[in-house]
């Protein structure tokens, strides 16, 4: 009877890591280990992986936080100490499958850091598509000076947002960023006020969910495949989505509400 209860009550402790809920079509994932400052344990790593394999239909956003005082200070370091060369590899792997869950998502994922943003919480981070942050946050990558690597991906992600050079420093000399620092970096694309990060995160996802659905879809997942191909296919790719995009239903009814002056004009803030 114990092992037939396993299961269940190991994917009932995985969804406690998480407090989920769900406000209009947003949905909002708290990484729930405040005391350890929402260090990422496999545990919670399984949690979000079953959360972004069965989002329902009617979730048309995500918001990332933390639970507590901080985002996450990363990789919970008790799991590394007995693992070998082979369950290294294979856990590093399944950061990559669960991370690549978020980045290539249905729907738009938005994370609002505060506190700690450090290893593996940086490379969850960077995993999202936009990351709001308030004066709180802060950036590291300590992995040099504990005597590892970074495994979630970061290696990939991070580099793109703010360059292979500052990586290295960050990695190297154990440097910390600073929200400020963050926002003008690239770390970030929005800055707040104190407290502000998880409702200018809610804010934002409710106008991306509001969006067409086959436009967020390419911005996901084509806008990416996009930029890192070569000029002349990233170019033939741009004519292929932009056709498929404005002949949708959804797209015609949109451009018809804007020319009979139904929806406002772009103006600045």
């Amino acid at each position: 009877m114990a092992m037939g209860n396993a299961a269940p009550a190991a994917t009932a402790e995985r969804s406690a890591l998480l407090q989920i809920e769900t406000v209009g079509a947003v949905m909002t994932v708290g990484l729930n280990r405040p005391a350890k400052r929402n260090a990422l344990n496999d545990g919670i790593i399984l949690a979000i992986q079953d959360c972004f394999s069965d989002l329902p239909e009617s979730v048309g956003a995500v918001v990332i936080h933390g639970i507590g005082d901080h985002f996450s200070s990363g990789l919970d370091l008790s799991e590394l100490t007995e693992q070998d060369a082979s369950e290294g590899l294979r856990h590093s792997q399944m950061w990559h499958r669960v991370f690549d869950r978020i980045q290539y998502s249905r729907v738009p994922v938005i994370a609002a850091l505060k506190g700690a943003v450090i290893g593996g919480g940086l490379e969850l981070a960077c995993a999202a598509h936009i990351r709001v942050a308030e004066p709180s946050a802060y950036f590291a990558l300590p992995e040099g000076q504990r005597g590892i690597f970074v495994g979630g991906g970061g290696s990939v992600r991070l580099p793109r947002l703010i360059g292979v050079a500052r990586m290295t420093d960050m990695m190297l000399t154990g440097r910390v960023y600073s929200a400020t620092e963050g926002s003008a970096y690239g770390f970030t694309q929005y800055l707040t006020e104190a407290g502000g990060a998880l409702p200018k995160a809610m804010e934002l996802a409710e106008r991306v969910a509001a969006n067409a659905p086959l436009t967020n879809f390419a911005v996901l997942q084509a806008l990416p495949m996009i930029a890192e191909a070569n000029p002349q296919t990233g170019l033939l790719m741009e004519s292929l989505m932009a056709t498929v995009a404005q002949s949708d239903k959804e797209a015609k009814r949109r451009i018809r509400d804007f020319l009979d002056r139904k929806t406002a004009k772009v103006k600045p803030a």
